[in-house]
């Protein structure tokens, strides 16, 4: 008998590990807005969904560090759901106090901009599987604007 349930679960471990699962990629991280208390960047993500039903998506979690510490984090409950066989871009806004820009003077200093480490998590609601979550992360530079730009 225990050789059956052994079977059973490697049989359907090995179905699932082959199963088609969204993937995900950051096209682009940007200035979005100043207001009197924070700024927020916004993160353009394309995620492509191999089913042929939408997806929900149950929440979106993110962390964006600079100079080797977290300065913004949280979640996005219920942003939505991805289209069935399409790609679907997704923003997700990320507010960043002042008082931690200022505490990050030696790098913005330097040449205008904020090198980061943006890392994502999607997770999905899969009929069957369950709840599954998709880990993105990227690195870069967000180019700060200028007083011209703003004015």
């Amino acid at each position: 008998m225990s050789e059956l349930l052994d079977k059973a679960k490697n049989f359907v471990a090995e179905k699932i590990a082959h199963i088609k699962k969204p993937e995900a990629t950051v096209t682009d991280v940007d200035f979005k807005n100043i207001s009197r208390d924070s700024v927020t960047f916004n993160a353009k993500v394309s995620i492509s969904n191999p089913y042929n039903t939408a997806i929900p998506i149950c929440e979106i979690s993110y962390s964006l560090k600079s100079v080797g510490r977290e300065i913004a984090s949280g979640t996005i409950p219920d942003p939505g759901s991805l289209e069935g066989n399409e790609t679907t871009i997704l923003e997700v806004p990320v507010k960043v106090p002042h008082s931690i820009l200022v505490s990050l003077a030696r790098d913005l200093g330097a040449d205008w901009d904020i090198d980061y480490q943006l890392d994502l998590g999607f997770t999905f609601d899969l009929p069957i599987i369950g709840n599954l979550t998709l880990p993105l992360s990227a690195k870069g530079e967000i180019k700060l604007p200028t007083f011209s730009d703003l004015f």
